[in-house]
């Protein structure tokens, strides 16, 4: 249980850091606790998506994943960045990512901030 709430801390201060960076992805709210409390469901979202549709994803696209030695993988992770992006409006949540290549750069961001915080925060194992 621990490690999963690591992992959605993780998440979340990786997505404050892609709405930090990047204008085209919008995170709005009336005040810093909405904020918070947003950024969270998204991670919770976003972590989700990464355990369920990912694998599949990378399953059926691996003969593209061995062909560019891996760097397609950048491609699926903008993909389930605004699918997370499309199911945070289906919910109604402030959190939106404008285009692909704004997800690619996104995806990117969130990718190596959430390792680094990975690594940084204690894992409970």
């Amino acid at each position: 249980m621990k490690n999963f709430v690591v992992k959605t801390i993780a998440n979340a201060g990786a997505l404050a850091v892609a709405v930090w960076l990047l204008d085209k992805i919008t995170l709005t709210g009336d005040s810093t606790g909405k904020k918070i409390g947003t950024l969270i469901v998204v991670a919770l979202l976003f972590g989700l998506v990464n355990f369920v549709v990912k694998p599949i994803v990378k399953l059926l696209s691996l003969p593209l994943l061995i062909l560019t030695l891996g760097l397609f993988t950048l491609i699926v992770n903008a993909l389930m960045l605004l699918l997370t992006s499309w199911l945070a409006d289906t919910v109604d949540l402030s959190f939106h990512v404008e285009g692909f290549w704004t997800a690619v750069l996104g995806g990117l961001i969130i990718s190596i901030v959430s390792w680094a915080l990975n690594l940084a925060l204690p894992d409970g194992d």
